[in-house]
């Protein structure tokens, strides 16, 4: 277990945990031997009263926290209740994920583009094979709230979009919306992340990207409304450099603001681990600055 002193605190997912309150997370890790990795973060979330806006517990923030917490030894996990390997949980394989033939021309020939909302097992299931399959960085659970998307036509699956908790701290974002530490921590949940974008690899159409990523600025901020009682008014999205080059991004009137650092999202260590990223923003709301800002 690693050394923590008294004075030292941490953040993890946008919150500061005190030596104290590790302490207090050990204790109660240690005396429910019992419960699960979900059962203990709804503890903790209960234990802090770490709540999301709507009320509801911040149960999978709190569920990476304490996976990040154990990467930097802090505390010790039961084992995950299913089987994973290399930070990656197995997704089995079914046949509605096979490669299809490939689809080429332009997305004015293609019918009946739209984006459906994950809502059930099934669709939440094909969502995470074929980003597990076919999205270069596989799968992983998403930060904090979030919201999934299919993206279907009227033929067959297009591909997958995925929205989730901003990142904590990123300076050219912040710089640019020029809001001070305060305003960042009261407003951050104003910002929503597109943390995965994914058309399937035989989908060759042309501005189906751009395309897709403008239904999605129309229909994200009434579907977050629904789902979490509150609207953000703004998007923003991380693009590796060397990798990708933002296209499809800036075809979609999105704004590139500056490079990450390759720290990480929720870094604490100010170490760089990670590729750099060019930094992409979208503006919900004529108004964003002013929401953000509290001005």
């Amino acid at each position: 277990m690693a050394y923590f002193s008294p004075e030292m605190t941490v953040r993890y997912c946008g919150r500061e945990f005190s030596a104290q309150e590790m302490a207090r997370i050990r204790e109660i890790i240690q005396g429910n031997p019992a419960y699960t990795r979900r059962n203990l973060s709804w503890a903790v979330c209960r234990e802090f009263q770490w709540l999301k806006a709507d009320g509801g517990l911040k149960e999978m923030s709190c569920r990476v926290a304490m996976l990040r917490m154990q990467r930097d030894g802090l505390i010790q996990l039961p084992p995950p209740a299913r089987p994973h390997h290399g930070g990656r949980y197995r997704i089995a394989r079914t046949l509605f994920a096979e490669p299809q033939e490939e689809v080429t021309g332009s997305v004015e020939q293609i019918a009946g583009v739209r984006l459906d909302l994950i809502r059930s097992r099934s669709e939440s299931h094909l969502w995470n094979e074929l980003i597990d399959r076919y999205h270069y960085l596989g799968y992983t659970a998403l930060p904090g709230a979030q919201l999934r998307y299919l993206i279907q036509s009227a033929e067959q699956p297009l591909g997958c979009l995925g929205f989730s908790a901003s990142a904590w701290k990123i300076a050219p974002r912040d710089e640019w919306i020029g809001w001070s530490a305060d305003q960042r921590k009261k407003n951050l949940h104003l910002i929503v992340c597109n943390a995965r974008f994914l058309l399937l690899p035989w989908i060759r159409v042309r501005n189906l990207a751009t395309k897709v990523l403008a239904m999605a600025a129309r229909l994200l901020p009434n579907d977050w409304v629904d789902r979490y009682g509150y609207r953000p008014v703004l998007l923003e999205t991380f693009v590796e450099v060397g990798r990708f080059h933002g296209t499809s991004y800036k075809a979609a009137n999105w704004l590139c603001v500056g490079l990450t650092k390759g720290r990480g999202r929720n870094d604490v260590h100010t170490q760089a681990r990670e590729p750099v990223k060019s930094i992409w923003v979208q503006p919900l709301s004529r108004h964003f600055r002013e929401v953000l800002c509290g001005r």
